[in-house]
């Protein structure tokens, strides 16, 4: 390739970005439209103007081409069902009288009609809403939505790129709709769905759209080969079209593996791949079946799920290597910045030399800037920004803040004994019940009441100085005063303090343990206004003193019933932080797992007897190729273990995971070996219930049944359904009673009534077993 035809090839693009705004003017525009506080018409406008500010930001940056229509007022997935026409039945009337409440309606719910469910974004900590489909599902093409923003960024001298989800992913994502038959098939309406893909991408193209990317991620999970065939039949057909853009087909965050090559026949201009270090195996491939000639390559060098900065000179040789595989070579980050915050250079409370080694997403988006100058103009081009780039690399790597050589000889001193109980399940079981003496489906919460204004306003008082500490902490004890005085009242059996303390269940640790760095700023979407500020994994982890021990033994000496102590589990800790990326993930996980297991042996000896260890994020951490499933889970069960294991047989170790595909993991929380799960189950119908019944699983879930993140309060007669049907799989001496999730993103008010609601519930559901045992 010469060096005309290179510098006419490399430009720089990304793939989506951050949509809250540097100060989430997005989240508070959304929540006070629903509070009634904010119009529709200023909602949109807010919206607007983060949509102009942020494509502004990638041109100032150096991106020659910017995404359209990734943009979301609350989740792309769900845009894509508008898009569509997919909206189930009970919301019809809802979008027909509003299109914007009934939108938000589809994602929350209202009191009278449930949302649509809710699970992870492949192996990231975003959550999407589910598709619901059925034999009957009629599609419709809406394209307002893409072309109205297509339009804004033409008219601002912008070069844009609409971005879709691919009709592969979106039918493959779904699930068949309430009262389906579970064993339909969504990829079955796949003949009816491309002709309305069909029809949004002529009207991209009548807008103005040269390009257009369909995001097909889902390709780079194992795929059966009908649904190869689908997906080749699919690109055929799009392909084929006359009146459309050109189409660049995306995959991120893992390789394409058996799909590439039908992709690269595929009458399409263009691919996208990832070619960061977990799907690096795309470069063999793509050279194994000779390249894409003819064709557009869109390289993700620049690793959009974690917040390092690049290896330039890595990347910029495998950039070299591309060169000869593609007809034009661009440079882009291997997914959607969505996944990282906005800015570093906000972080003002990170030294200096340390804020030069992270890179979100305005310094990712320089980043490809950078790498597709260098590219095009030759390395002298960007001599400085390579020296730099050495020199931060360089001053990361030889850093004392790295290593900690009492960590790591306690981590190679651990046994096969240190993560196995001392007895097994069922000795361990009948100790627990004479212990804490439960009746049968016991009532419990997942730990966090609602963070109250008032909370958050102490704890900006006690960070400004307006409070000391005893104040602070005084404001927390009378919090965890009414929370355990409310539980007793309403009747739970098991109680929490309700995490008045917490910021957030992985940050809050992570500001007690060494190797982390807490953010300011470093907000990510995690669903809908729901932002998470990850902490940053940069060295080896310790925990320098207690954690939790202060308030959950406060909150035991308010009460005779048992006080659960709540920690959050290794994986989770690992998964929503951003991770070292220069050690095995699974060396990280032991070190935490060491921290926490000091945190739970002293809960313990302060005299609590019910010890709840969350892992939600066990089953979301799952490697996207079932080949890499069994080395990820050794580990991750193992870190489990070893946080647990350490205490007497009559202590009962819980924990907790939601929104997930549990399914898929089942013999792995087996192996986790907890005395009692708790499980998100109610936007999914009790559906994990049946899953654990399948595996014979033999120790004691709660299946939720009460989904907290929507605003409806469940009825007793409600509750009691879900819970007889949590029967049917779960014997009433194994089964608990309590929500999907913790509560902390709730107000009181609904909180006392569904609460009030579930224990009444339970108590019903109990006479009936009485009555019919007797």
């Amino acid at each position: 390739m010469t060096a005309q035809s290179v510098a006419t090839a490399a430009r720089a693009t990304v793939y989506g970005y951050p949509r809250q705004g540097q100060n989430r003017e997005l989240k508070k525009a959304v929540e006070g439209y629903w509070k009634g506080g904010v119009t529709a018409d200023a909602l949109r406008e807010t919206a607007a103007g983060l949509r102009r500010s942020r494509w502004q930001e990638l041109v100032d940056a150096g991106i020659h081409e910017v995404p359209t229509g990734d943009f979301s007022s609350y989740d792309h997935v769900l845009d894509t069902s508008i898009m569509v026409g997919a909206v189930p039945a009970r919301h019809r009337a809802a979008v027909e009288a509003d299109a914007l409440d009934g939108y938000f309606a589809m994602a929350r719910g209202t009191q009278d009609v449930a949302p649509l469910e809710m699970t992870k974004w492949f192996d990231t900590n975003y959550h999407y809403l589910v598709p619901e489909l059925g034999p009957d599902t009629v599609f419709a093409a809406d394209s307002t939505k893409q072309v109205a923003e297509l339009r804004e960024a033409l008219a601002l001298g912008h070069t844009p790129r609409p971005v879709l989800v691919g009709p592969l992913t979106y039918l493959l994502l779904a699930k068949p709709a309430p009262g389906v038959v579970t064993d339909f098939e969504p990829l079955t309406l796949l003949d009816r769905l491309l002709p309305v893909y069909a029809e949004v991408l002529a009207d991209l193209r009548a807008a103005g759209a040269e390009w257009v990317q369909l995001d097909e991620p889902a390709l780079v999970q194992d795929r059966t080969p009908a649904e190869l065939n689908a997906a080749a039949r699919a690109y055929r057909e799009l392909g084929g079209a006359t009146d459309r853009p050109k189409l660049l087909v995306a995959s991120y965050f893992d390789r394409l593996g058996d799909a590439l090559k039908l992709l690269a026949a595929a009458p399409v201009e263009g691919l996208a791949l990832d070619f960061t270090e977990s799907a690096a195996v795309n470069l063999e491939d793509l050279a194994a079946i000779g390249g894409l000639p003819g064709k557009r390559l869109v390289a993700g060098v620049v690793n959009g799920r974690n917040v390092w900065i690049n290896d330039h000179q890595k990347s910029l040789a495998t950039l070299g290597t591309l060169l000869g595989l593609a007809d034009r070579v661009d440079v882009a980050a291997s997914c959607s910045l969505v996944h990282v915050p906005l800015d570093a250079t906000a972080e003002r409370d990170i030294a200096p030399q340390i804020r030069r080694w992270l890179a979100f997403a305005r310094q990712k988006s320089t980043e490809v800037a950078t790498l597709a100058r260098g590219l095009a103009q030759g390395t002298g081009a960007i001599a400085a920004e390579l020296a730099a780039n050495r020199a931060d690399l360089a001053s990361r790597a030889g850093s004392v803040l790295t290593r900690d050589p009492a960590v790591r000889a306690r981590t190679k001193a651990i046994t096969d004994a240190d993560g196995r109980r001392s007895q097994p399940y069922a000795e361990r079981s009948a100790a627990q019940r004479a212990h804490l003496e439960l009746p049968l489906l016991p009532t419990t919460t997942i730990g966090s009441f609602p963070q109250t204004g008032g909370l958050r306003a102490s704890r900006a008082d006690l960070r400004a100085g307006r409070i000391d500490t005893a104040g602070y902490e005084g404001r927390i004890e009378d919090e965890i005063r009414e929370v355990i005085s409310f539980q007793e009242k309403t009747g739970v059996d098991v109680l929490v303090h309700g995490e008045p303390e917490r910021n957030d269940m992985v940050q809050y640790f992570a500001e007690q343990l060494t190797g982390y760095i807490a953010t300011q700023h470093g907000w990510v979407q995690s669903y809908g206004t729901r932002y998470v500020r990850p902490p940053v994994l940069a060295g080896d982890v310790s925990r320098p003193e207690p954690m939790t021990v202060r308030w959950t033994t406060y909150a035991q000496s308010q009460t005779s019933r048992p006080v659960k102590g709540m920690l959050t589990g290794p994986v989770t800790m690992l998964a929503w932080s951003f991770v070292r990326d220069d050690q095995p993930l699974g060396d990280t996980a032991r070190q935490v797992a060491l921290a926490l297991r000091d945190e739970v042996n002293d809960l313990e000896a302060a005299g609590t007897s019910v010890v709840q260890v969350d892992e939600p994020a066990l089953r979301e951490t799952l490697p996207l190729r079932a080949a890499d499933h069994p080395a990820y889970l050794a580990w991750a069960t193992e870190s489990f273990r070893l946080t647990t294991s350490g205490v007497r047989p009559d202590t009962q170790i819980h924990t907790h995971m939601c929104y997930a595909e549990f399914g898929d993991i089942v013999r792995a929380i087996d192996e986790l070996d907890a005395d009692v799960i708790s499980l998100e189950a109610a936007r999914s119908h009790m559906q994990v219930a049946d899953e654990l019944a399948e595996h014979g699983y033999p120790r004691e879930a709660g299946p939720g049944v009460w989904d907290i993140h929507s605003p409806r309060v469940p009825g007793v007669d409600e509750i009691a359904v879900l819970l007889r049907k949590g029967l049917a799989a779960i014997p009433a001496e194994r089964l608990w009673v309590n929500p999907d999730c913790g509560l902390k993103t709730r107000g009181w008010p609904e909180t006392r009534t569904s609460l009030e609601n579930l224990v009444a519930a339970a108590r019903t559901v109990r006479a009936e077993l009485t009555v019919h045992n007797d």
